[in-house]
């Protein structure tokens, strides 16, 4: 059968629009053709279909083998029967007998109609979860488009829909239809209904791959991100460290007059984000790790693994621990040790009703 240039036409519209193969859209059609073929016939029979876009040619094929005695007249044939149809065909042997589709029918027609846009979906979604799968931790830019059971649908592209869970959405962001925004790509599953992209605001590496947008220096591998943590929308800390001297890995992150952070805070919903550097000593990385508040000591706590007790100022007190303890609670998390902050006191000169009040305690200058 000749392929007609309007089916030609459709079938390359498909591929280009799906982004799908001709192997694809060959096989689609070719499982399309066989099971209307059965339902047209009624029967069991053996069916052979190619679909051979370079001739533009459609075969629909019985496959009989030739025996003595026929059991089954949809796979079997006798060799006088194969004679008539002008075959010469021995005991044992399989031929081959060519049938119009055209002859099928409306209900065989709408029959392949169905299978091949099931087979067109089928392979669509195998693109795009292939397509995906692969971004699984990487960043990627959306638009919101639609709020459905609680939670916000981005569309990633012309046929691919990811999901916000609630979970993973910034406190008190806002997602209006249209807002095009910066995503963390969490999970990607295939399931009955085509995958499922699950993608993330809140996800500590967002901000990993925004630093590494608006950074060179952690672009190029002369700072090297050791850990992150996040409250997403309100606080995070990035831990880093150079692997050049020459480089200060917090002038670097922060930009000149702070244009790389602030780039990076906008798009996080103005959430601030404190640049720490590591340190392989474990007491000086928590006491960088409570910046911007200044420690005044650091100590183990040697009955508790990964406990210290930290000591600041008291003008500092409310510094170190944070608003709602945000800040020691990102600290413990950025560390890994449990950290208890202390005010300590402060030393001062002493005043002459100190020293007269000393006096008096040890029996200097008082009435005899």
């Amino acid at each position: 059968m000749q392929l007609g240039r309007d089916f030609l036409r459709a079938l390359n519209q498909l591929t280009r629009e799906r982004n799908l193969s001709n192997e694809l859209i060959a096989s689609s059609l070719e499982a399309a053709l066989m099971s209307a073929y059965k339902k047209y016939q009624g029967g069991n029979q053996d069916v052979e279909v190619r679909v051979d876009f370079e001739n533009d040619r459609i075969s629909v094929c019985e496959l009989r083998t030739v025996v003595k005695n026929v059991e089954s007249k949809d796979t079997e044939i006798t060799p006088a029967d194969a004679k008539k149809l002008g075959f010469k065909a021995s005991v044992g042997s399989v031929i081959r007998i060519e049938k119009n589709p055209e002859e099928f029918g409306r209900i065989a027609a709408q029959t392949a109609r169905q299978v091949i846009i099931q087979r067109l979906k089928d392979g669509e979604r195998q693109v795009i979860y292939e397509e995906f799968s692969g971004k699984i931790g990487e960043m990627i830019t959306g638009i919101v488009f639609k709020s459905e059971n609680d939670q916000i649908l981005i569309r990633l592209n012309e046929r691919t829909e990811a999901i916000l869970p609630r979970e993973e959405r910034i406190s008190g962001e806002k997602y209006s239809p249209g807002d095009r925004m910066k995503f963390f790509v969490l999970d990607v599953r295939q399931t009955t209904r085509g995958p499922r992209i699950v993608v993330s605001r809140t996800h500590p590496g967002l901000l990993r791959k925004l630093l590494e947008l608006e950074v060179p220096e952690i672009a190029d591998g002369i700072i090297e991100i050791k850990n992150i943590v996040r409250e997403g929308g309100a606080r995070a800390k990035a831990a880093m460290v150079t692997l050049d001297s020459n480089v200060d890995p917090v002038g670097s992150c922060v930009g000149s007059s702070g244009a790389r952070i602030k780039a990076i805070s906008r798009e996080l919903a103005g959430e601030k984000v404190d640049v720490i550097i590591w340190n392989s000593d474990p007491l000086v990385y928590i006491r960088n790790s409570l910046s911007p508040a200044k420690i005044a000591k650091v100590e183990p706590v040697l009955d508790q693994e990964r406990a210290v007790q930290v000591y600041v100022y008291p003008d500092q007190l409310s510094l170190a621990i944070g608003k709602a303890g945000q800040n020691v609670r990102l600290a413990a998390r950025l560390t890994g040790w449990k950290i208890d902050i202390n005010a300590m006191e402060v030393d001062r000169m002493p005043t002459l009703s100190d020293i007269f009040h000393d006096l008096a305690e040890i029996g200097i200058g008082g009435k005899s």
